[in-house]
């Protein structure tokens, strides 16, 4: 079975759980995140990394509710992991960014942290909270950091009930292109 079909199945077996304390899957929230990163005319690394940014959930088996029994899974790291056995950094470094991203916006924008979800509040706390002034100073010198900012952006708003998206298969040609790409470099 080649990755893309490993993911697929991995978003058919494990994704239709509920997306920690939202109304809305895992798989969902996935789609919702890529199709929000198509519209805003994303490469196709980056869709791709909008599309499996949450993989590490559905590889770590830790349950839903892992942030309410006070556990942080870390899977940004696991699904980094994962992925950069396929994939190259354009992809891998959102997705191992994208909560760094969370703790940024918490540290640099006025109440940010108030419009997230109540369950990404708990995972904020559980991820370390707001960035202090050294991380900020770090994270802004990060390769990836505007690719980790735009994830982040549509990671909070891809959790709507009910969204009409394209399902997997629509980005299957996205990530045919992206392992391509690393393929050839």
């Amino acid at each position: 079975m080649n990755c893309i079909d490993r993911l697929f199945t991995l978003f058919r077996e494990q994704g239709t759980a509920a997306y920690f304390g939202e109304a809305v899957t895992e798989t969902e929230h996935a789609l919702q995140c890529a199709q929000l990163a198509e519209q805003a005319d994303a490469c196709p690394e980056l869709i791709a990394a909008a599309l499996l940014h949450d993989v590490g959930h559905l590889l770590h088996g830790l349950g839903e509710h892992v942030a309410d029994r006070g556990i942080d899974a870390h899977h940004e790291d696991a699904g980094a992991t994962w992925l950069a056995q396929y994939f190259g950094p354009g992809v891998v470094e959102p997705v191992r960014l994208h909560v760094d991203a969370k703790r940024y916006l918490a540290a640099v924008v006025p109440g940010y942290a108030d419009t997230l979800s109540p369950a990404s509040r708990t995972s904020l706390q559980l991820q370390g909270g707001p960035m202090t002034a050294e991380e900020v100073r770090r994270f802004e010198g990060k390769p990836h950091f505007h690719a980790a900012i735009a994830l982040r952006r549509w990671d909070d708003a891809a959790k709507v009930p009910g969204l009409a998206v394209p399902d997997l298969e629509h980005y299957r040609r996205v990530l045919v292109a992206v392992l391509l790409m690393k393929e050839e470099r």
